[in-house]
């Protein structure tokens, strides 16, 4: 039998935390169109066995995209019509399948919606390793590289964003919440014990636009279109419909409702993107654009914790439902 070392197995449970055409949109009221299955009402389910060395359980992972059921451990990029993507991943190191799962459907009226949850995912091994991280749930547009394969640099993991050249005003989407209310976080890698970070935590809901161009290596880069950023912190147990998120086009810094976390994305903390040589490169954004610049990429994410990974309020819950772009 393979024996399995303490480093091998840390490696598959923290690699599952590690990693998140145009759009033909339906309309809905005479100014909006929702984004393709942003009414979260079909869900793709896989049904996968983790490896008998980490326990052998048999996970259920959603994904938003055409009705479907998918057993076994086959890799899921993407659907080829649904362009989202969840957190809801699976890792394979050293021949071990492990999975994580922090987004669910959850019923709402005669539909679905969709939530997302911020947990503490735990991978534990007799006499090998007993590790604790900390997962927020996840929607995102865009890809995830299937399988997970190692910890380096999550954002890697992700193709970040669908090709999109339309300016949208505004983001309406419905929401609730639900938080803990701490004035603290909780930082838990895997690697080093559970610490308190100060700050409150913050469900998040981001999307940006870019004009993105690839150099002659390969390089991609981007100038900053459009940013909608909004942070929630507040139980809001009722639903809160057609709510409204404004895009503010060019620098934000002196617009009404900028916030200091709408500044461009730094080097470090890229977003990735398959360029055309098919390679998984940073896109580096060096520059807000222009009143003669458009998208050609739109990214949207919606989180139930922000910031760092690893960082978050185990607890905190966001329910979205209908996510449309206002014309």
């Amino acid at each position: 039998m393979k024996r399995f070392t303490r480093v091998t197995i840390k490696m598959l449970c923290l690699s599952i935390i590690g990693a998140t055409s145009s759009l033909s949109m339906a309309q809905t009221k005479e100014n909006e169109k929702l984004i393709p299955f942003g009414d979260f009402n079909s869900w793709m389910v896989r049904i996968i066995d983790e490896s008998f060395v980490i326990g052998g359980n048999t996970k259920t992972l959603y994904e938003i995209a055409p009705v479907d059921t998918i057993i076994g451990d086959k890799p899921y990029i993407s659907s080829t019509v649904s362009p989202w993507r969840t957190s809801n991943v699976m890792a394979k190191v050293s021949g071990i399948t492990k999975c994580s799962i922090s987004v669910f459907p959850e019923k709402r009226d005669d539909g679905y919606c969709v939530r997302v949850e911020t947990l503490m995912e735990k991978c534990k091994v007799l006499g090998i390793v007993n590790i604790t991280v900390l997962v927020p749930g996840t929607i995102y547009l865009g890809q995830m590289h299937e399988p997970i394969k190692d910890t380096k640099n999550p954002q890697s993991k992700l193709n970040a964003g669908i090709p999109f050249t339309e300016t949208p005003k505004a983001v309406v989407f419905d929401y609730k919440m639900e938080t803990p209310g701490t004035d603290h976080r909780i930082k838990a890698t895997g690697f080093s014990k559970i610490v308190d970070v100060p700050g409150r935590d913050s469900a998040e809901v981001y999307i940006i636009l870019q004009k993105r161009w690839e150099d002659e290596k390969g390089n991609v880069y981007a100038k900053r279109i459009g940013t909608a950023i909004e942070r929630l912190s507040e139980n809001t147990p009722d639903w809160k419909n057609d709510h409204r998120l404004n895009v503010l086009y060019g620098d934000p810094t002196n617009q009404p409702g900028s916030k200091s976390y709408m500044q461009l994305i730094p080097k470090e903390q890229s977003l990735y993107c398959i360029n055309s040589k098919g390679k998984s490169v940073p896109v580096e954004e060096i520059g807000w654009g222009d009143t003669n610049d458009k998208p050609t990429h739109l990214f949207l994410r919606v989180s139930s914790s922000y910031g760092e990974a690893y960082i978050g309020t185990v607890g905190n819950k966001l329910w979205v439902d209908n996510v449309r772009l206002a014309y």
